[in-house]
């Protein structure tokens, strides 16, 4: 099988994981590049213990049985006929389980972003994206004890992953191209996990989850910059044939995601739980979410999708050959003349200050997001 390396700046040329010798020539260690640092520097400043009460408390209490976490309007279902009928501690009962399914699948989108980043320690030859990676790892890891912790704390154990997300999960980790990883998971998911926590931080009704999803967003807003890192330093570089290449494979993650993430079928077993056949479902759905009410909904600033289209827009890779396709969705003019600060780092950089003063209290504050730049 040949392998369609895309590498236009030697700061992301890529190794064969099996070529471990390669990572010893004494060469490699003094051609390191400085495009990270500023990211690897500020890592100590958003550093947070998920085990450590002082940053976050899980024994903190909910009702789940008469308290939603999330909002109804969370949950399409609710507004077709169908789920009119779901009323009183089964309506509690349905929104809660599909709450602990949406966090389920966070959390095994944080292990593929674990995974992920610890395999791009295996092939990335640069020093310094080396070590940012091996950073990103760590923090990765600290979000599935959190996640994981938050799910024992109010359900006992995690939903299985959905077919969608999890055979992404395992292209993306297992994917021998940089460029799949990159714009796989360091664009797109991680632009979906910023507008999703903003979304849970700005809707949730549970203060644990708030406070979880702020601290991992701390970390998040980092993990979206090496993205975009590569994509300056790429992108405009690309022969017409190799951007074709990358924007296709974004635009093809892109509608995986739109059609599949959350449908009925994904979550066959929550619906089960309250006596609905997920085929039953998902034909109240189409009746009753029109695609003219799909992109009133991504006006919103923290509508995941929209904000995985503006993370490519901003990144250059949607030009005038795939506008149209994302155009369908939302207003492309107006996305464009956003600013380029993404969702959910106004939330990030106020985690930050919280965890200054608790890691260097006394030791006055900086904005290591904005330092990062």
């Amino acid at each position: 099988m040949t392998i369609t390396q895309i590498t236009k700046d030697n700061a992301y040329d890529a190794l064969d994981p099996t070529d471990f010798p390669a990572m010893m020539n004494a060469d490699r260690y003094n051609a390191r590049s400085t495009a990270f640092d500023k990211i690897i520097s500020a890592t100590h400043d958003h550093f947070w213990d998920p085990l450590d009460k002082k940053y976050i408390d899980y024994s903190e209490p909910f009702d789940l049985e008469n308290v939603s976490i999330l909002p109804d309007e969370f949950f399409p279902i609710f507004q077709t006929k169908l789920g009119e009928k779901i009323s009183g501690r089964d309506r509690v009962r349905f929104a809660n389980e599909s709450a602990r399914w949406i966090l389920s699948s966070i959390l095994h989108g944080e292990q593929g972003a674990l995974s992920l980043s610890a395999s791009l320690c295996h092939i990335l030859k640069d020093p310094g994206a080396q070590e940012y990676a091996a950073n990103q790892a760590r923090e990765e890891a600290r979000h599935v004890t959190g996640f994981a912790r938050y799910i024992q704390a109010r359900w006992g154990k995690p939903l299985p992953v959905g077919p969608t997300l999890g055979n992404l999960l395992t292209e993306l980790v297992l994917a021998p191209e940089v460029y799949k990883k990159i714009v796989g998971m360091q664009m797109l998911v991680e632009g979906l996990a910023m507008g999703a926590f903003a979304t849970l931080y700005t809707r949730s009704r549970d203060p644990l989850l708030v406070r979880l999803t702020q601290l991992v967003m701390t970390d998040e807003a980092f993990h979206h910059k090496f993205g975009k890192i590569w994509a300056d330093r790429t992108i405009p570089k690309l022969t017409t044939e190799e951007q074709n290449i990358v924007e296709d494979w974004a635009a093809s993650c892109f509608q995986t995601l739109l059609f599949n993430l959350i449908n009925p079928e994904q979550m066959k077993s929550v619906y089960a739980m309250i006596g609905i056949e997920w085929q039953d479902a998902q034909q109240a759905l189409m009746e009753a979410i029109t695609d003219a009410e799909r992109k009133e909904r991504m006006k919103e600033s923290t509508d995941i999708f929209r904000v995985l289209i503006k993370t490519l827009l901003k990144a250059g890779i949607i030009t005038d050959r795939t506008k149209p396709f994302y155009a369908m969705y939302v207003n492309m003019d107006e996305l464009k003349a956003e600013g380029d600060r993404m969702v959910g780092d106004d939330i990030a950089e106020e985690g930050i200050r919280f965890l200054q003063t608790v890691n260097f209290s006394g030791k006055g504050s900086r904005s290591p997001l904005l330092a990062a730049e």
